[in-house]
C-alpha cells in the first residue's frame, strides 16, 4: 500500500531545540557517585567478616546470628528467613545504630508466614534447613558467605565476592570535612560532603551505604530492575556504568542507556531453561546494580576443541545503595509464575483496573479550553473511532494550582464531565506533587499550616522550582499528609469535579527544575527526621497511593480508581498505571517501548504503556499509524504529545491514516473481554498481562533474547512493526509441539520455526496459539461501556491433539462488587474430541446477565464436519449452519446464553 504523506513537517530546528533541553550532563555518571566508588574501591580479594557462631539464635521466625568485621571491630546483625511460599530473607543492620536506618516496608503487604530454621553447627559453618526441608543454607564463617540450595543444586551464593558493604551511622559531621582557613577539601571520597555541579550535599550522619553480592549459579540470561531504556536482558557491566535505580525527569531519554529513568523495581530476575529465580533488593535510596555474566560458550583451556573444559555459566549480580539496611528477597521459584506469584505475595498484586482503562485515552498538552475538549470527543464520533477517556494537562487549572480550573477557559467543568458522562466517557486531570506557595491558594494554606512539606535541612519548608515557579512538596511519606491529600479528591473539596474525573500523577520522582539532577536535595527532611536520600526511590509511590486512596473514598469505598503515575517504585501495582515518560518521536522510541513494557510487566506493574507518537517531535503518518498499531497490543492505550508538538486526533492526517488508526482502535476494543480476563488473572495470580517469550516456552533457548515480540496472555503472540517502510516481518514461532494460527487468515502454521511474513500498511502480525480459546466482542462499539451488551464470539485454535481451551471474566467493569458481593463470573470453555464445554471456573460467581455468544471460529480441524448441533439447558438439541474452509469452521447466528452450561457438537 501507498504510504500516506504528512500533512506538513515541523522544522528541524524547533525538533532540536525541545531535544536540547534534556542534555545529559545534568545526571550523574556512576564517577560522580561517591558510594560507588567507595565500593568500588573497596574490594578485596576476601570479605573481612567472620561470623561469630556463638551468637546464632533460632526463633519460630527466623535465625539470627552476628557478623564482625576484623579491622574495623564493629559487628552486624544477619536476620535469615525462611517463608512459606518459597522465599529466603536475608536481612543484615548494624548491631547497635545509633539511631534506627530508614527501611521501605510500606512496599510489603501482610504478614510473611515464615518457617522455622534447624540447624548444624561446626568451626567452619553453619548449616540451616527449612521445616519443609526444601532448603538449604550454608554458611561458611570464616570469611563469610553463603550457599543457598534447594534439593542437590546450589542456586545462590551470598557474599561469595566478599563485596558485603555497610557503612555505620556516625554521631556528627567530621571536622575532617573541610580546612576552613585553606579551603581545600579533604573529603575526596565524599564521606562527609558530596559536591556535584553547583549542588552541595552535605550528609549529617556521615556515610552510609550498604552492598552485597549474590552469585547465580549456572544462570546467563538475568531481566528486570527497571526503569532503563535498553534491551529487555540485561547487559555486563564490568566495562561500564552499571545499571542505576534512582527516579529522575529524564526529558527525551537516551536510548541503550543504564541510567536510572522515572520508577525504580529493585526486582531481578535470572532464568535458565530447569528454573527461574529472583532477587528483590528493598531498599528505597540511590541503587546501583553491577552485574558480570560469564559466559557459558567461554573455554576454560587451549587445545584441541575435543579436550577443551566448558565453562559453567554464572552470573555475579552486586547490589549497592547509599543508605538503609540490606534486605534482600531470594525468590526460589522454581517456574517464572512461581516468581511472578513470589513477589506479588511480598508486594501486592496488579490492582483490577475498571473496564473504562482498558480504553483508548486522548491525552495531550495541553487540550486549550472547555470548547477545545468537546470538539475533540465530537471528532471522534464524527469519525467513528472508539475512545473512553479524555486527558488534561497543567494548563487546565488557574495557575498551575492543583484542584483548581482555570474559569475563563474551563467556565463549568462540571457542565463538561456531564456532557461526557452521557457518552460514558471520562475525564482524567493531572495532579503533581508540588504546590504553588501562594498564601490565597487553599492547599498551600492548608498544608503550610499543619506542616505537611518536606523540610530543608536546616528545617525550613523545602522550596524548589517546577512549573508554577516557586513550590513547596508535600510530605506524601507521611500518613497524615497522605490522608489529608486524599480527602482533597471529595466532590465537595475538588470544586468542579464528579464522579466521572479521574487523576494523573506527573513530575513526582520528584522533578525540581533548580534541584541536583533536576530532583530534591538528599538532605531535605521528611517526616520522622528521614532524610530524603533514604526515601527518594518511593516518593511517587507514596503520591500514587494517596491519590488512589482519595477516588476510593470519593466513592464511598465503592468504585475502583484509576490513576497514572509516571514516578514508581515496587508495590505501585497496587494502585494503578504508569507509563514510560517522555519520549520522542521516532522509530527507535517505538522499538524501544516494547522491551521497557516487557520489563516493567515481569517485575509486577502490568498496567503499563508508552506514549504512542512519542512526546516530543511530530511523528510522520507511518509512524504514527505504527504507533497506534503497537498500543493497541499494549496493556495502557494513551495518545499523547507535547505543548510544542502538531495536534495529531486521529483523523488530522488524511482519510488514509484516520482509516488505519481506526481499525487499531477497532481491533483493541473487540478484544477487550481478552484483556481484562487476562487482568483478572494478572490480579488473582499475578500472571503478567504481556509477558516475553521465554516465560510462556522456558526452556526454548531462542527465545532468551528476545524482546521484539511478546505474548499477550498465553494464546497470541505478537510482533508491532517497528521499522519504516516494512514489507516483511521475520518472526519466530516458538514450541517445536507448538501450532500457530495467523489471525487475519486463520493461516497454520507449526511451531520451532523463523518466517517471513507479508505486511503492509494495515497489518500487524499476531497470531494465536494452538490449544487455546479468547473471547472477543462481535463489535466495537463507541467506548467499553456501549459495548457491555454487545454479543461475544470465541476465537478456538485447536492443537495438534484438536485440543483447546480458554477463559473469559466478566464483572460490572467499575466497583469492588466483584470482591465484596461476589458479583463476577468466569466460565472455562474447552474444546475436546469435537466437542466445546461452557461450564463456570468459579461457583461463587453470583453475576446475572444476558449477554450471549455469537458467533464460532474453530482453526485447525483437518476435516470437514457433517453438522454442528448447540445443547443448552431445558432446550432441545439445535442444528446450527456452519461453513468451513481451509481447516476453519465459521458458526453463526448462536445467541446462547453466557452464563449457562452448553455444549456445541461437532459430528
Amino acid at each position: 500500500m501507498e504510504l500516506p504523506q504528512p500533512v506538513s513537517s515541523q522544522e528541524t530546528g524547533e525538533s532540536a531545540s525541545v531535544l536540547e533541553e534534556g542534555g545529559e550532563d545534568k545526571f550523574k555518571t556512576s564517577e560522580d557517585i561517591a558510594f560507588y566508588r567507595r565500593q568500588v574501591q573497596q574490594v578485596s580479594d576476601s570479605s573481612p567478616y567472620q561470623v561469630l557462631t556463638k551468637t546464632l539464635k533460632l526463633s519460630e521466625t527466623c535465625a539470627n546470628v552476628h557478623l564482625h568485621h576484623s579491622t574495623m571491630k564493629e559487628d552486624l546483625l544477619l536476620e535469615l528467613h525462611c517463608l512459606k511460599n518459597g522465599i529466603v530473607r536475608v536481612k543484615i543492620n548494624e548491631l547497635q545504630p545509633i539511631k534506627p536506618r530508614y527501611e521501605a516496608t510500606d512496599a510489603l503487604i501482610g504478614a510473611q508466614h515464615p518457617q522455622r530454621w534447624t540447624s548444624q553447627s561446626n568451626k567452619e559453618a553453619i548449616t540451616l534447613s527449612s521445616e519443609d526441608g526444601h532448603v538449604q543454607l550454608q554458611m561458611m564463617t570464616s570469611p563469610f558467605h553463603m550457599e543457598l540450595s534447594s534439593g542437590d543444586e546450589s542456586i545462590v551464593s551470598v557474599n561469595a565476592k566478599g563485596r558485603l558493604h555497610f557503612e555505620t551511622l556516625q554521631a556528627k559531621l567530621s571536622p575532617r570535612t573541610i580546612d576552613a582557613s585553606s579551603g581545600q577539601k579533604e573529603d575526596p571520597l565524599g564521606l562527609w560532603k558530596e559536591e556535584f555541579k553547583t549542588f552541595t550535599d552535605i550528609k549529617a550522619n556521615g556515610p552510609s551505604s550498604v552492598g552485597l553480592d549474590f552469585t547465580l549459579h549456572h544462570f546467563e540470561h538475568v531481566y528486570g530492575i527497571p526503569e532503563h531504556a535498553d534491551a529487555l536482558k540485561l547487559q555486563n557491566t564490568r566495562d561500564g556504568d552499571p545499571y542505576r535505580l534512582y527516579n529522575l525527569d529524564v526529558f527525551a531519554y537516551k536510548i541503550g542507556s543504564k541510567m536510572g529513568l522515572y520508577g525504580s523495581v529493585p526486582l531481578l530476575i535470572a532464568h535458565k531453561p530447569e528454573q527461574t529465580i529472583g532477587i528483590f533488593w528493598l531498599n528505597a535510596s540511590e541503587t546501583l546494580v553491577d552485574i558480570n555474566i560469564a559466559n557459558a560458550s567461554q573455554s576454560s583451556d587451549t587445545g584441541p576443541p575435543e579436550k577443551r573444559r566448558k565453562v559453567v555459566a554464572n552470573t555475579d549480580v552486586v547490589w549497592m545503595s547509599e543508605s538503609g539496611v540490606i534486605d534482600a528477597f531470594i525468590l526460589l521459584g522454581p517456574s517464572p509464575f512461581d516468581v511472578f506469584r513470589q513477589y506479588a505475595e511480598l508486594t501486592g498484586f496488579q490492582a483490577l483496573p475498571p473496564l473504562f482503562a482498558l480504553g483508548y485515552h486522548q491525552c495531550r498538552w495541553n487540550y486549550e479550553n472547555q470548547e477545545d475538549v468537546l470538539s475533540v470527543d465530537q471528532g471522534f464520533d464524527k469519525h467513528g473511532i472508539p475512545y473512553d477517556v479524555i486527558w488534561l494537562d497543567i494548563e487546565h487549572t488557574q495557575g498551575k494550582r492543583y484542584f483548581t480550573w482555570d474559569e475563563k477557559q474551563f467556565p463549568n467543568p462540571q457542565g463538561m464531565q456531564l456532557h461526557l458522562q452521557d457518552k460514558k466517557r471520562k475525564l482524567v486531570v493531572i495532579s503533581d506533587p508540588h504546590i504553588k506557595i501562594d498564601p490565597d491558594y487553599f492547599v498551600y494554606s492548608e498544608a503550610k499550616k499543619a506542616g505537611y512539606f518536606v523540610k530543608d535541612n536546616e528545617g525550613n519548608d523545602f522550596v524548589g522550582s517546577c512549573w508554577p515557579g516557586p513550590c513547596s512538596y508535600l510530605d506524601f511519606c507521611n500518613s497524615e499528609v497522605r490522608k489529608w491529600y486524599s480527602d482533597k479528591f471529595s466532590l465537595s473539596s475538588y470544586k468542579g469535579s464528579t464522579d466521572s474525573l479521574f487523576i494523573w500523577n506527573d513530575m513526582n520522582e520528584p522533578s525540581v527544575f533548580d534541584g541536583p539532577e533536576q530532583t530534591m536535595s538528599k538532605n531535605a527532611v521528611h517526616f520522622g527526621g528521614w532524610e530524603h536520600r533514604d526515601l527518594h526511590n518511593l516518593y511517587g509511590f507514596y503520591q500514587h497511593w494517596a491519590s488512589a486512596d482519595g477516588l476510593i473514598q470519593r466513592s464511598k469505598g465503592s468504585e475502583r480508581p484509576f490513576v497514572l503515575s509516571r514516578s514508581f517504585f515496587a508495590g505501585s501495582q497496587r494502585f494503578g498505571a504508569v507509563w514510560t515518560g517522555d519520549n520522542v518521536a521516532s522509530w527507535e522510541y517505538l522499538q524501544i517501548s516494547i522491551p521497557m513494557l516487557l520489563a516493567l510487566s515481569i517485575t509486577g506493574i502490568s498496567f503499563c504503556g508508552a506514549d504512542i507518537g512519542g512526546f516530543v517531535q511530530d511523528p510522520e503518518p507511518e509512524l504514527l499509524i505504527r504507533w497506534y498499531q503497537a498500543g493497541a497490543l499494549q496493556p495502557f492505550f494513551r495518545g499523547h504529545s507535547s505543548i510544542q508538538t502538531k495536534r495529531r486526533e486521529p483523523w488530522l492526517f488524511g482519510e488514509k491514516t484516520t482509516q488505519i488508526i481506526k481499525k487499531a482502535i477497532q481491533e483493541r476494543y473487540c478484544l477487550l473481554p481478552y484483556w481484562y480476563t487476562l487482568f483478572c488473572r494478572a490480579h488473582t495470580k499475578a500472571e503478567p498481562v504481556i509477558r516475553p517469550v521465554w516465560v510462556e516456552f522456558p526452556k526454548e533457548l531462542n527465545t532468551f533474547d528476545l524482546d521484539s515480540e511478546y505474548m499477550i496472555g498465553n494464546a497470541l503472540l505478537a510482533h508491532p512493526v517497528t521499522e519504516a517502510g516494512a514489507k516483511t516481518v521475520n518472526i519466530l514461532l516458538p514450541g517445536s509441539k507448538e501450532r500457530w494460527y495467523d489471525v487475519r487468515t486463520y493461516q497454520r502454521f507449526e511451531g520451532d520455526q523463523n518466517i517471513c511474513v507479508s505486511v503492509n500498511l494495515e497489518s500487524v502480525p499476531v497470531f494465536q496459539r494452538g490449544g487455546t480459546v479468547i473471547p472477543r466482542k462481535t463489535e466495537a462499539g463507541m467506548t467499553t461501556a456501549s459495548q457491555t451488551q454487545t454479543a461475544f464470539s470465541l476465537s478456538i485454535a485447536l492443537d495438534s491433539k484438536g485440543f483447546a481451551e480458554g477463559e473469559l471474566y466478566i464483572d460490572d467493569g467499575y466497583s469492588f462488587s466483584y470482591k465484596t458481593e461476589k458479583q463476577y463470573c468466569h466460565w472455562k470453555f474447552v474444546f475436546l474430541n469435537n466437542v466445546l464445554k461452557a461450564r463456570p471456573v468459579d461457583e461463587m460467581g453470583k453475576m446475572i446477565s444476558c449477554l450471549t455468544v455469537e458467533r464460532v471460529w474453530i482453526m485447525g480441524l483437518m476435516d470437514k464436519p457433517v453438522s454442528v448441533t448447540v445443547q443448552c439447558p431445558g432446550k432441545k438439541e439445535e442444528k446450527l449452519d456452519f461453513s468451513f474452509k481451509d481447516e476453519t469452521m465459521t458458526i453463526g447466528n448462536l445467541h446462547i446464553q453466557v452464563l449457562q452450561g452448553w455444549l456445541l457438537k461437532l459430528k
